[in-house]
């Protein structure tokens, strides 16, 4: 990776791009199911729009990112280090982890809070091949009476929400899309 390229693909205007992604990033958590745009970062290959600007968004220097399988990279790692600052660590130390639903898995390496800090958990950033607004029947806070998300592995997911109020939380992207899934959500496969 050349210093030039290192040091390019972030905000060009940080603070209103910044703005803009954090919004999109707390409305489709809040709103499971729904899909929108986040863009603003151009990262290296192996990250998505959506991955990229929800790091340079969430991140900085006390937040731990564990990067799994091809979102690994020096390039990757070099570029979130500038842009951020934030410290690569092994997976049951992250705040924010990013990949491949199959480089993330199992689910139990992540924090999931506790009892006290029930917010101290992990918030998985996964990328997936296609994203629409089909698949798994989620309910809960934040749906009117159901939505539909196509997500990589209902059961995991669901034993995940099964935790609640701990567990992990997950934003799910591709391209420049983004969807999240809270752990307060619930869901069942299609049909």
């Amino acid at each position: 990776m050349t210093p030039q390229t290192r040091f390019s693909g972030g905000f060009t205007d940080a603070p209103v791009q910044a703005a803009h992604a954090f919004r999109a990033a707390m409305t489709v958590m809040a709103r499971p199911g729904e899909l929108r745009q986040l863009v603003g970062a151009t990262p290296p290959e192996g990250l998505s729009v959506a991955a990229g600007t929800l790091l340079l968004t969430l991140c900085d220097p006390d937040t731990g990112v564990y990067l799994a399988g091809g979102a690994d990279s020096s390039a990757i790692r070099q570029w979130l280090t500038f842009h951020t600052g934030a410290p690569l660590v092994p997976a049951a130390q992250a705040d924010f982890a990013v990949g491949c639903w199959q480089d993330l898995v199992p689910l139990d390496q992540y924090r999931i809070g506790t009892p006290e800090y029930p917010d101290r958990s992990a918030t998985l950033i996964v990328e997936c091949d296609a994203l629409d607004l089909s698949g798994a029947v989620l309910r809960g806070p934040g749906i009117r009476d159901t939505a539909r998300l196509s997500v990589p592995d209902v059961a995991a997911l669901q034993a995940n929400s099964d935790l609640y109020p701990l567990g992990c939380d997950f934003y799910f992207t591709c391209g420049d899309t983004v969807a999240a899934l809270p752990r307060s959500t619930r869901l069942q496969p299609e049909g």
